[in-house]
């Protein structure tokens, strides 16, 4: 897979072309506008999204493990089977997005926004990180210690 810019991706998403299986691991995307981008089953490992626009993405399947989305603005996004192992959902808008399924052991959700977000079947375990208020179980979420 071929290796992109921050520059060639920002152009690829502006013209509504898919990043579909990218190899993306590394790239800083911080503040980036990456509205309805098409990242699904993308390597996005390591990558840093800090701040950036990815309302109504397609990130499904995606590997985002260690990925940094502090502060992020998933409003609507899809990160239906995601991998999200170890990431920094920090502060992160997730009003609404679709995480059912996805892994996030280890992850930091402490002060997510996470209301109306479809939780249903996602992994977490007693390193995922939450706001105190929230209640993933309720949400449909699912404690890796139960698969023991």
């Amino acid at each position: 897979m071929a290796k992109f810019t921050r520059e060639e991706i920002l152009a690829k998403v502006a013209a509504g072309e898919s990043l579909e299986g990218a190899d993306l691991c590394g790239a800083d995307l911080s503040e980036a506008d990456l509205q309805k981008a098409d990242l699904r089953n993308a390597n996005l490992t390591n990558a840093n999204f800090s701040v950036a626009d990815l309302r109504g993405a397609e990130i499904r399947n995606a590997d985002l493990r260690g990925a940094n989305l502090k502060g992020a603005n998933l409003l609507g996004a899809n990160l239906n089977d995601a991998n999200l192992r170890g990431a920094i959902l920090f502060g992160a808008t997730l009003f609404g997005a679709n995480l059912s399924r996805a892994s996030l052991d280890g992850a930091d959700l402490s002060y997510a926004i996470l209301y109306g977000a479809d939780l249903s079947g996602a992994k977490y375990d007693t390193h995922t990180k939450w706001s105190e208020d929230f209640d993933p179980e309720a949400a449909g979420a699912v404690d890796l210690k139960d698969y023991l």
